[in-house]
Formats: structure tokens, sequence, C-alpha cells
């Protein structure tokens, strides 16, 4: 059982869908409804069986609460600043300000402790963002593993067996000036304790 916890229009879902050859179960969470009416079409034209789209209320949502410790799984691509995609959309800069990330920051943190409740022990969570800072990446992977119940699960040893020669460290940045692609962050953890 998997759930990508922040949906949205459902890229990242179809692509987990169909490395799952619509076996078990995946679950579509979002918040805006938009969204993820926007994934009703793609779902239907990629034939996965295994798909359920659940709008949530917020991240406290009773669905959550109903799957808590249940699945192996869990992607959390958070809602972030996007400051990893500047140079694709300069005027991100000017839309954002100290006060919007620490509204972020705090949401990231909230989706976070959330989805980690859905994780069986042993299960594993991704936290990904497009940004490079810091407050939204590590510092977010930090007071969770700080709360306890998880371990970091290194990255660079994750890439490294799947023979993919790209170290970061034990969390994924990649940042334009040094791998030419947008800024993007990733941490794998693993829960530990019921």
């Amino acid at each position: 059982m998997v759930c990508d916890f922040c949906a949205g229009a459902g890229g990242k879902t179809l692509a987990i869908g169909a490395m799952m050859a619509s076996s078990g179960r995946l679950y579509a969470f979002d918040v805006a409804e938009k969204r993820l009416v926007k994934m009703k079409p793609r779902l239907a034209r990629s034939g996965l069986s295994n798909v359920m789209p659940q709008l949530l209320a917020s991240e406290n949502d009773t669905r959550v609460k109903r799957l808590a410790g249940k699945l192996d799984r869990v992607l959390v691509d958070a809602p972030c600043s996007g400051l990893g995609t500047v140079r694709r959309n300069p005027d991100l800069k000017f839309r954002q300000s100290p006060e919007s990330v620490a509204e972020l920051t705090q949401k990231q943190a909230a989706i976070l402790r959330s989805a980690a409740r859905l994780l069986k022990p042993g299960g594993r969570l991704v936290y990904a963002t497009c940004s490079l800072l810091s407050e939204e990446n590590e510092a977010v992977v930090e007071t969770l593993l700080a709360e306890g119940g998880f371990t970091l699960l290194p990255v660079n040893e994750i890439l490294a067996q799947g023979k993919i020669d790209l170290d970061t460290g034990p969390m994924l940045k990649m940042s334009p000036s040094m791998h030419g692609t947008d800024g993007f962050f990733a941490a794998v953890l693993v829960k530990t304790a019921a």
C-alpha cells in the first residue's frame, strides 16, 4: 500500500502506479479538488486500476487517521516556495518573502508529520521539494527525525545500489549551478517504531 500524499494532478501518482503494474493499492491524496479533477482523465487514459484519488479536508482528515500504520510507502512532494525553479520562473523570487517561507515551513512540517503516521514499521517516506532553502528541506526533515520513530536512509547509498553515479550526501540536493537541473531536494526516512 502506497500513498502520494500531495498528488496534485497525478503525474507522480501515475508513474508510481505504472511501477506497481496495477497491483496493491495506491492512494492519491490532495486538499485541492481542482487538481484531483485534472487527474481523472489522465487516470482513465492510463488504464491503472489500483489508484484511489481522495480529497482531504486537511492533513488531519479522517481518511489519514483510518490508514494510520498501514502503508508501506509514502511520497510527500510538499508544497514549497519553488525557489529551485527560479531559472525557469524568475518572477518567483518576487512572490516569496521570509514570512511566506515561514508559513510554508509550518505547513510542510504538519504535512510531513501527518504523512508519517500512515507508515507501518519499516515503511519508507520520501520527502521532496523543488526548493533550495534549507529551512524547507533539511530543517523540516531534521525536526521529524528529532521527534523520534524515524531514521534517515542515506540517498547516496540508495543511488549507489542502483549504480547511479550521483552523490550529494545523505539527502539529495540538486542545484542548477552544480548539476544543470532545477533545484530539487529529497530525503528518505524509515519508520523504526510503531
